[in-house]
């Protein structure tokens, strides 16, 4: 498994030294659990709530006050919901990692929010050490699943895969140390899918498309898209 593919919430490991502190912040419209996070998450010693938010919009605007490492977030909020809070998110602030938490494990609520830029989804039934895990794995670049939202997308990919079988394969063989994946995606680039159509295709995070993306650029020697189309043409990969 490569380091921005998505892990399932019972494999996490920790490390055995002191975790860096984590500065996040808590978005849900319910009082008791937004407070309820809260507490539980602050009392551990390498995570720091530095704000509370109701809604989207509340989010957004505490997000930038405090510049979080992480926010955890739920998906049906008012004012502004939380796939639209998430695309606001990572278009103003990239830097900081969405953890969605919340009760809906439906395949269009997860995909919509991975697509939005989410790193990480969780469910509600989560516990704290999962939910910290996450957050922590999620600022290092990791996409974190629980298993619920795993096998869901599975299930999901199943039922998508006539369409993938008939994409053509791809070589064995691939030229400069370009992995199936980075392959594959390369071949969609030369499509002309764009990667939100690439995440969605592949029930990837968009962080997680733009991270290939970019080894996929660097070891092609591709400066843009149009290049790695070029590049994927002389190398019958698209």
């Amino acid at each position: 498994m490569n380091g921005n593919g998505p892990v399932m919430g019972g494999d996490l490991v920790t490390g055995g030294g002191p975790q860096p502190l984590l500065r996040i912040v808590v978005a849900d419209d319910q009082a008791s659990v937004r407070e309820g996070l809260a507490v539980m998450l602050g009392l551990l010693p390498d995570i720091e709530v530095v704000a509370t938010a109701a809604n989207g919009q509340e989010a957004l605007d505490r997000v930038a006050d405090t510049h979080p490492d992480a926010i955890l977030l739920d998906l049906h909020m008012p004012v502004l919901d939380g796939i639209e809070t998430t695309r606001r998110l990572a278009a103003l602030h990239p830097e900081v990692a969405v953890v969605v938490l919340t009760t809906y494990s439906d395949d269009s609520s997860i995909i919509s929010a991975l697509q939005a830029g989410a790193r990480s989804y969780l469910t509600k039934d989560a516990d704290r050490a999962d939910i910290a895990q996450a957050l922590r794995s999620a600022v290092t670049g990791l996409s974190v699943l629980d298993p619920a939202v795993h096998a869901t997308l599975v299930a999901a990919a199943a039922a998508a895969g006539q369409g993938r079988s008939a994409r053509r394969k791809l070589p064995d063989r691939l030229p400069d140390g370009l992995t199936q994946r980075e392959a594959e995606i390369l071949a969609m680039i030369a499509q002309g899918m764009t990667n939100p159509d690439i995440a969605a295709e592949l029930f990837l995070s968009a962080h997680t498309i733009k991270s290939h993306i970019n080894r996929i650029f660097a070891k092609t020697g591709s400066a843009d898209r149009a290049a790695a189309v070029r590049y994927a043409k002389e190398h019958d990969l698209g």
